[in-house]
């Protein structure tokens, strides 16, 4: 079974930027949507942006033109670049495969005004 671990979050301002990553143990070239997540504290967990293995990508309206997502199969990660962050986007970002039901452990970020 695939196992995932994200990395890169943290604390930044208001306007700032952060690069997630989320690397899986197998191979994900033969997977085809991988999607990140956040929920933000008393929230309920929401979907931000989805990959799939052609490199379509899709995103919440209120992440558009801001996050970008990207993967690398060959080293079997997926990355999610954040600019003009808000502090709105406070969140615990989590990767998922929902194919899988496989969900990392999550990366806390933290965006201060």
């Amino acid at each position: 079974q695939v196992q995932l671990v994200e990395s890169g979050g943290g604390l930044v301002q208001a306007g700032g930027s952060l690069r997630l990553s989320c690397a899986a143990s197998g191979r994900i070239n033969s997977i085809n949507i991988m999607a990140w997540y956040r929920q933000a504290p008393g929230k309920q967990r929401e979907l931000v942006a989805t990959i799939t293995r052609g490199g379509s990508t899709d995103y919440k309206d209120s992440v558009k033109g801001r996050f970008t997502i990207s993967r690398d199969n060959a080293k079997n990660t997926v990355y999610l670049q954040m600019n003009s962050l808000k502090p709105e986007d406070t969140a615990v970002y989590y990767c998922r495969i929902p194919f899988l039901n496989a969900w990392g452990q999550g990366t806390l970020v933290t965006v201060s005004s």
